[in-house]
């Protein structure tokens, strides 16, 4: 845990989510979920529970292959070559899936998470309390 990137957090508020001072409202405030992010990887599973069901039928055999061939792995790319393959195999649906794909990349994470810092999604008061007095 990076307790001096915490406190400088805290001291010049980058983001001017508006700290106190106070620590309670200050855990409060870094730990609301409001920001988005674009994922790194999904899972095969994740792919194909966005996949629509009406749009499924209308794939060729071909395209469902590659789409299953794609679900069975866990280390999907959303923005790299695994999406482009995605939306060759969807193209021409009527978009309800690549419009699902597009949301399901993106993950709505909080501020402590954002900086990465070692304390995980959530931070308590203690910590910031602790921050300050680094």
């Amino acid at each position: 845990m990076n307790y001096l990137v915490l406190q400088n957090e805290l001291a010049t508020d980058p983001s001017t989510l508006g700290y106190t001072g106070d620590d309670v409202a200050d855990a409060a405030l870094i730990n609301v979920i409001d920001r988005p992010r674009d994922r790194t990887s999904m899972t095969g599973k994740e792919v194909k529970d966005v996949i629509d069901s009406a749009e499924w039928v209308t794939r060729t055999d071909h395209q469902q292959q590659i789409i299953l061939q794609l679900a069975a792995r866990d280390d999907l790319d959303p923005f790299g070559i695994d999406e482009d393959i995605m939306i060759e195999a969807m193209s021409g649906a009527g978009g309800l899936t690549l419009a699902a794909l597009a949301s399901a990349r993106v993950e709505t994470i909080s501020r402590i998470a954002e900086l990465d810092i070692g304390f995980g999604n959530e931070v308590s008061e203690g910590q910031i309390a602790k921050a300050r007095a680094t």
